[in-house]
């Protein structure tokens, strides 16, 4: 009978949460089993939980709405231990301080609302800020793994699948605006060393002349000097 009151009590708040969900979160139980329910809080901007995603569950005991659930998250967050229970007060860790007047929209916002903040408490765990915001970039993609995840929220599939495509088309436009090294200059090797061969560039013809020139070997030129003034002194011969 217990039980019965339970599931009847239960379908009755999924009903609100669907005509009115609460802000960075969604909930659905399982289709089979009404008494866990699993949830994605979404980090608040402003925080170092900011773009994350963090998929969790709550276990309703078959006597709820007069004893609480139990809580935990499944994805690392750098705020609660993962896989264990978290103390709240609005957990099965304080009974004492349960009122049966909260509902499961009241226990998404008080878990998100100490998610946000940094009271230590059972299940939680110290981090630095640069972690707590690494954890929040990997988040959804280590959620994608779990089956589970998969079929309760199909919508966290397609923002995935939209996050990996844009990933893709903005690496895709970073390669295609890098200059092709096959576009720079030859590199040709000479004597063991590498030097840039600029291309067909037209020489300058005084450039060409002056090369010419230098190219005469020293004792050529003196022994043309010497033939010349042979000749020149060959009338001065016959005086």
């Amino acid at each position: 009978m217990t039980e019965k009151a339970c599931v009847k009590r239960l379908q009755k708040e999924y009903r609100a949460l669907c005509k009115e969900p609460v802000s960075n979160v969604v909930a659905r139980p399982l289709p089979n089993d009404i008494l866990e329910w699993h949830y994605v809080l979404e980090g608040s901007q402003g925080t170092p939980f900011a773009g994350g995603y963090y998929y969790g569950k709550i276990k309703f005991p078959p006597e709820y709405p007069f004893k609480p659930p139990a809580i935990s998250m499944t994805t690392p967050n750098g705020r609660f231990m993962t896989q264990k229970k978290i103390c709240l007060s609005m957990s099965d860790f304080h009974p004492e301080t349960w009122n049966p007047m909260w509902s499961v929209s009241s226990i998404l916002n008080g878990l998100l609302s100490f998610m946000m903040d940094n009271s230590p408490t059972t299940g939680s765990v110290v981090t630095t800020d640069e972690e707590k915001q690494r954890l929040a970039k990997t988040s959804l993609a280590f959620n994608c793994k779990n089956p589970t995840f998969r079929k309760l929220f199909p919508e966290y599939m397609e923002k995935y699948e939209e996050m990996l495509a844009s990933e893709q088309s903005a690496n895709k436009a970073a390669q295609e605006s890098t200059p092709d090294e096959n576009s720079g200059p030859v590199l040709k090797k000479r004597g063991g060393g590498a030097k840039e061969e600029p291309g067909n560039v037209e020489v300058p013809k005084e450039l060409n002349k002056q090369r010419r020139q230098q190219s005469i070997p020293t004792w050529l030129l003196f022994l043309l000097v010497f033939i010349f003034a042979a000749v020149m002194a060959l009338p001065l011969l016959h005086l």
